[in-house]
């Protein structure tokens, strides 16, 4: 018994990171922008957050710093998208391969290790009994999802946005400025994958790994296409790669075996993936998604 409530509420945990970048990710796309290195920006905010909190000893200003390294590469991303007329895949390789080896190069230059940092300080989690807690994150991000759907549906702004997505040429007809709005939902976006990225050093592992995200970018970019661009959705996708991996967890811990490890770690991403592809929501992409709007 206490096996299974503790991957329902792991699951809680770990579905964190997942549903942040995907609802950042959603954000970005209703403007039109595809944004490719989710996994890149994971990466490299939890590489920044990981340094500024293990040099200060306070993780909530590595958390600040894991958000504005988001909000960097989103407004880089961003720009070379919209005003330089950039291929968004290839800005977002670029991204990933760059961001991945920053945090390798890191750990070799701050902490002479291949693989993992020494321990960091973590943000505080709300006990719930013994042996088993939750982080605030947990809580918030389903709200964050909610605040993004209305955001994008009930606001002046969100349509603009979803405008800017839909029809690049009408929404400039109607004063709107294409690029600003696109920019600012790009920035927006990584700000809250950036947020995602710290939550994996600061709420779940308490140290830099190489390779952290470990593929979670593009499990949140196949959760936004199961969601259907829609945030509220998105936290069903996410919760099913979040009880996955817990599951992983409390089967390792069950069975004990260590020859099992990587194979039960696998069950998370294969599950999710295939989940994901047999259920799709009938909605489709916004019309203009990564294709560069040039004025005329």
């Amino acid at each position: 018994m206490i096996y299974i409530l503790t991957t329902f509420i792991n699951a809680l945990n770990f579905m964190v990171p997942i549903l942040l970048a995907s609802i950042g990710e959603i954000l970005t796309e209703r403007s039109g922008i595809v944004n490719i290195g989710i996994e890149g920006i994971l990466n490299l905010s939890a590489f920044t957050s990981a340094v500024a909190a293990f040099t200060t000893g306070n993780p909530f200003l590595g958390f600040v710093v894991g958000i504005a390294t988001g909000a960097l590469l989103g407004l880089v991303h961003g720009v070379l998208s919209t005003y330089l007329r950039g291929d968004q895949i290839i800005i977002g390789i670029g991204v990933n391969i760059v961001s991945y080896s920053i945090g390798v190069l890191g750990l070799i230059a701050l902490w002479k290790q291949h693989g993992a940092s020494p321990r960091i300080p973590s943000l505080p989690l709300i006990s719930i009994s013994e042996g088993l807690s939750i982080s605030l994150l947990a809580l918030v991000s389903p709200i964050l999802a909610i605040a993004v759907w209305w955001f994008l549906t009930k606001t002046d702004i969100g349509l603009k946005i979803r405008a800017c997505g839909e029809d690049p040429r009408a929404a400039e007809a109607m004063g709107i400025k294409v690029f600003r709005m696109q920019v600012m939902a790009t920035v927006l976006g990584a700000m809250l994958s950036g947020v995602a990225g710290s939550y994996l050093v600061l709420g779940i592992v308490s140290q830099f790994v190489r390779g952290i995200a470990a593929g979670r970018g593009f499990i949140a970019l196949a959760n936004v296409a199961f969601s259907g661009w829609n945030p509220l959705i998105a936290i069903l996708g996410a919760y099913i790669f979040g009880f996955l991996d817990a599951l992983a967890i409390s089967l390792q811990i069950a069975i004990g075996a260590i020859a099992l490890a990587y194979p039960l770690r696998m069950i998370p991403y294969i599950g999710t993936l295939a989940i994901v592809s047999m259920f799709r929501w009938r909605a489709r992409a916004p019309r203009y998604l990564g294709k560069p709007y040039i004025k005329e």
